[in-house]
């Protein structure tokens, strides 16, 4: 007894086939696509920080060895500094070019009333930092060293220079990425230092 013949199925049109297999690749490059201009559209500055709202995480940075104002010490970075007032933490280093032309905006902002604008070098070199300073002019009340940027990971820096403002209760109120120019620090940071400041 012969063996049934197996019902001939009409082949899938060449079209077909090609279009599954294309479709992974086609999916894959909508997705890419969709990805890479969410990651660059728009303003990098203003990417949200999950900290805005919440304390500030700790600070215990040594001072930046030799550098000094008006022939005292500059103190280093404690949370206990950051307590009682408003308080504008900058992360600057010397080989970071963007912090040299943010630099004289801080030195402006440094002569402003009703707030203490502190320094946070990041994995930075002591000589290269203190002559950066020298050259440049200190804006800060106080400096603490990150070496290995552990400190910076813990406060979500995404990368030099970026501005924080502390409000009186040690809470982050605002997150600046990027460096300062005069748009920025007269449209965006001043006003959000001005709210610190009128907080409960």
């Amino acid at each position: 007894m012969s063996e049934p013949r197996p019902i001939d199925t009409p082949a899938a049109p060449a079209g077909r086939r090609r279009l599954l297999v294309l479709l992974p690749l086609v999916a894959f490059l909508a997705l890419a696509a969709l990805f890479y201009g969410r990651l660059f559209s728009g303003d990098p500055s203003r990417v949200p920080s999950a900290l805005i709202g919440r304390e500030a995480p700790a600070l215990d940075l040594p001072a930046l060895e030799g550098l000094t104002h008006e022939g005292q010490p500059v103190p280093g970075l404690s949370s206990a500094a950051l307590a009682g007032e408003v308080t504008v933490l900058n992360v600057f280093a010397s080989w970071c070019v963007p912090c040299r032309d943010e630099h004289p905006y801080l030195v402006e902002l440094s002569k402003m009333p009703g707030f203490r604008l502190v320094g946070l070098n990041y994995k930075d070199d002591a000589g290269n930092a203190r002559r950066f300073l020298g050259r440049f002019g200190n804006p800060y009340a106080a400096v603490g060293v990150d070496a290995n940027g552990r400190t910076a990971i813990d406060w979500g820096v995404y990368g030099v220079p970026e501005t924080f403002v502390i409000g009186k209760d040690g809470r982050i109120a605002y997150k600046f990425i990027g460096p300062i120019d005069a748009q920025g620090l007269k449209t965006r940071l001043l006003p959000e230092i001005e709210k610190a400041r009128k907080a409960d």
